[in-house]
């Protein structure tokens, strides 16, 4: 029984603005195709859990990483895991259901959570570029402006900024009247498939969904580019060959985050009802969602020595 027979039975009627369940569609395909999709992810997830947990125990473990640069990274670690459970665990349960169906209230925290975690990586990614400029254009100054204080809040401040930034519009969104099918063609409660679902459009939540969107990706986004354009002069003025390339090592796995990150995201939410292919939404979801999550651990791993010898230290044990 699919999703569709699942439809049937729930008999909602499309003039009713008042609605209990959604439908997310996710991957349609043969039964077992979503078997196949099942173990996949469920492997994906795995290694996710793995990779990001690896580098919090090896900071934790080594005191030698008891610096800014690697508790922001533990602590980035840690929300990847929070960000790829907001999705994937009900994505696997959905394999396997004849239905799947997700509540009402169960979409809009599912679209709350993903998208605030999604506005505290945007805010974390910031502040490590902010570190990784106040280490290589001040390293004399480091130590006593980048304190451990200085530090916890910046990463406090983080996460309250990133639940903080999207509560206003998904509740105006949840109050609004859904006609039609109920069926989301995503595997996630997204803005996108959701509008589409309204009885009637809402320019004006649609723009301000696009204003905060726009404000939430550039303004973190400038002050990464900011940082690493000063960070690049003054990488520039350093004479030695091996202090730049030491220099370039130690951004270069950030910026590969950075453009892994954005790049899909900017590509997907500045405007929620633009038209995409629904099979390239998900793609482009999956890809910032899931896939970065799992290759972003493999980054800083690689090219990072401290790190790469800590993993070895602690795994080893």
């Amino acid at each position: 029984m699919g999703p569709f027979t699942a439809h049937r039975h729930m008999k909602i009627s499309n003039n009713s603005s008042t609605i209990t369940v959604f439908i997310l569609l996710g991957f349609p395909c043969p039964r077992e195709g979503q078997i196949l999709l099942f173990v996949l992810f469920s492997i994906v997830y795995l290694l996710t859990l793995m990779g990001n947990g690896s580098i919090i125990c090896a900071v934790l473990w080594d005191q030698r990483l008891h610096t800014p640069m690697y508790i922001l990274l533990a602590n980035f670690s840690f929300l990847e895991i929070c960000y790829v459970t907001s999705t994937v665990p009900n994505m696997l349960a959905n394999f396997l259901s004849d239905t799947k169906v997700i509540s009402f209230s169960g979409c809009f925290l599912q679209f709350y959570f993903f998208f605030s975690l999604g506005a505290t990586e945007c805010f974390f990614l910031a502040i490590m570029a902010f570190d990784r400029y106040l280490a290589i254009c001040w390293p004399l100054y480091y130590p006593a402006l980048m304190t451990g204080h200085l530090c916890t809040n910046l990463v406090v401040n983080c996460w309250v900024l990133g639940f903080l930034w999207f509560p206003v519009p998904i509740i105006i969104i949840s109050q609004m009247s859904f006609c039609g099918s109920r069926i989301i063609d995503h595997f996630l409660c997204d803005p996108g498939p959701l509008l589409v679902l309204t009885c009637t459009r809402a320019p004006v939540v649609e723009s301000y969904w696009t204003v905060i969107s726009s404000l939430l990706l550039f303004m973190p986004f400038l002050c990464i580019m900011s940082s690493y354009a000063l960070v690049l002069r003054a990488v520039l003025r350093i004479s030695s060959a091996a202090g730049r390339r030491k220099a370039f090592s130690t951004c270069g796995s950030h910026l590969a985050v950075v453009s892994l990150f954005y790049g899909s995201v900017m590509a997907m939410y500045l405007s929620p009802t633009s038209e995409h292919e629904a099979g390239m939404q998900k793609l482009v979801t999956l890809f910032y969602s899931v896939g970065t999550p799992l290759i972003n651990p493999v980054i800083y791993s690689l090219r990072n020595k401290d790190m790469k010898h800590a993993l070895q230290t602690f795994l080893a044990i």
